[in-house]
């Protein structure tokens, strides 16, 4: 399986997310070079772009281990305790993106 764009993996998120998934909280993962998720889970609808926003919680992530999380080859934890990814803001938040974004909610 090819690695998605940042497009279609935007989309993708604007999926699981939905228009009021009862989240709320802005979160935005941070890509480095290869951009931004920006998900505005307090306002209904939902927004979902590669708007660099400032959010409550930052996930720094490379791409491609996002995009694994996403689809539930990689585990969150493990990707976290590798130092892989690092939550900065509402560290609580962070650990219920999985309700919104985990790979059960494709």
């Amino acid at each position: 399986m090819t690695k998605p764009t940042l497009e279609e993996m935007t989309a993708e998120m604007r999926k699981r997310v939905g228009l009021d998934s009862g989240f709320g909280h802005t979160v935005k993962f941070n890509f480095g070079d290869d951009g931004v998720i920006f998900i505005d889970a307090k306002n209904v609808p939902h927004v979902v772009s590669n708007e660099d926003n400032d959010a409550e919680t930052i996930v720094n992530i490379k791409f491609g281990d996002f995009c694994k999380i996403s689809d539930g080859s990689k585990d969150p934890t493990e990707a976290f305790m590798a130092g892989r990814m690092t939550i900065d803001g509402n560290v609580d938040a962070g650990w219920k993106l999985g309700s919104i974004i985990g790979p059960d909610r494709a």
